[in-house]
């Protein structure tokens, strides 16, 4: 494979159809047709332990774990997959019991700073020590979006505070704490998704905010994130009228090149939010999405579900000129995924021994006991 068809691989991180890694999947990694891999409550093998208001979900750890490492194995040695999870807290938190179940990060408002900046750095550290010893390589978390509308449906007690410098301090320490614990986080959704009225998930917002107000509330914490050089920011599939109201941030070179990394001087890999979402595949399909987002500035596209989609994407990509020239927009973005491959492998051989132990452990569940106010 050439390093230009590698590159291509790089930028594509899809979503996988079960509990294990079927041979075509397995085979499609080590041939570098992408780069990596995150992981639902469809890839659980899960157990109903209990009934009615008792009922609890168990998760199969060795499982689980058995197929990261399936995922690791399958692909290249000189260009290892990297395996994701959105793991939040709250609603959004795909491995669950007997991992320890943490409340949503928006109850980091029962504590007085300072306490709230050190409990995050300690939430963070927990859980990338869980994460980590299981195989994970990325959490797409802390979320950067700022809590000012309660009717928002999609982020709500996902946020981390409702004013931009408490979520950019709370946020922060929080993304220390993850690679401090091993594992590598994520900064979402630039430029904020906190004051939607809709769900991207389901169709596509727009906010009208001037850019006084984006500037001061919006873009605050992310402004906070490329200067504590926070190695991945998710984009949002929003309309920003102020930034650029013809096209969602994540397909935006105004938004994604002009202000992320031109005027917050963002450093990291910029990674776009599920392109199988309705507000990206129902208004432009995958395939223009897929060529839009990188031409943005995107490095890397998440592909979470449809497999049809997956191959649209892996296509747009390979045959586009301006990637088979290989100077153009992929062949950044691979050698930005290469770089934080090579800070994933750092943060997990600087971190502590990983044990299995921490998984749920006493001392975890206290502090997730602390967050809550219990």
């Amino acid at each position: 494979m050439t390093q230009t068809r590698r590159d291509v691989g790089e930028v594509l991180w899809f979503g996988i159809e079960g509990p294990e890694l079927s041979a075509a999947r397995a085979a499609a990694l080590n041939r570098g047709e992408f780069g990596g891999v995150i992981l639902f409550k469809r890839n659980l093998q899960i157990e109903t332990i209990g009934s009615g208001v008792e009922a609890q979900e168990v998760i199969d750890l060795d499982a689980l774990a058995a197929l990261i490492a399936a995922v690791h194995r399958a692909a290249p040695s000189d260009s290892p997959a990297l395996v994701s999870v959105d793991q939040e807290g709250g609603v959004v938190q795909r491995v669950r019991a007997p991992a320890t179940r943490w409340p949503p990060m928006l109850t980091l408002d029962r504590l007085a700073p300072p306490d709230d900046v050190a409990v995050a750095e300690q939430v963070g550290r927990a859980l990338g020590r869980e994460l980590g010893a299981l195989g994970f390589d990325v959490d797409f978390a802390p979320i950067l979006d700022v809590h000012t509308n309660e009717a928002n449906p999609i982020i709500g007690d996902r946020a981390l505070g409702r004013a931009a410098d408490t979520v950019a301090r709370r946020a922060l320490a929080l993304a220390r704490g993850l690679e401090a614990g091993g594992v590598l986080g994520c900064g979402k959704h630039f430029p904020g998704h906190g004051d939607t009225h809709t769900d991207s998930h389901l169709e596509l917002p727009r906010i009208d905010h001037p850019w006084s107000r984006l500037e001061a509330v919006e873009l605050a914490p992310f402004a906070a994130a490329a200067k504590a050089d926070v190695p991945m920011v998710m984009t949002a599939h929003v309309v920003f009228a102020a930034l650029d109201d013809q096209v969602p941030a994540t397909l935006s070179p105004k938004a994604i090149t002009g202000v992320l990394r031109q005027r917050l001087g963002y450093r990291g890999v910029i990674v776009s939010d599920d392109l199988d979402m309705k507000a990206i595949a129902a208004n432009y399909g995958i395939a223009e999405a897929a060529v839009l987002a990188i031409r943005a500035g995107c490095d890397v596209l998440l592909c979470c579900r449809d497999a049809g989609h997956q191959d649209e994407a892996t296509a747009a990509g390979a045959r586009r000129r301006e990637v088979e020239r290989g100077t153009g927009p992929a062949r950044r973005g691979g050698q930005r995924v290469r770089a934080l491959k090579a800070r994933a492998a750092r943060a997990r051989a600087a971190a502590a021994p990983f044990d299995r132990r921490d998984i749920g452990s006493l001392a975890h569940r206290q502090l997730a006991d602390r967050l809550a106010g219990g």
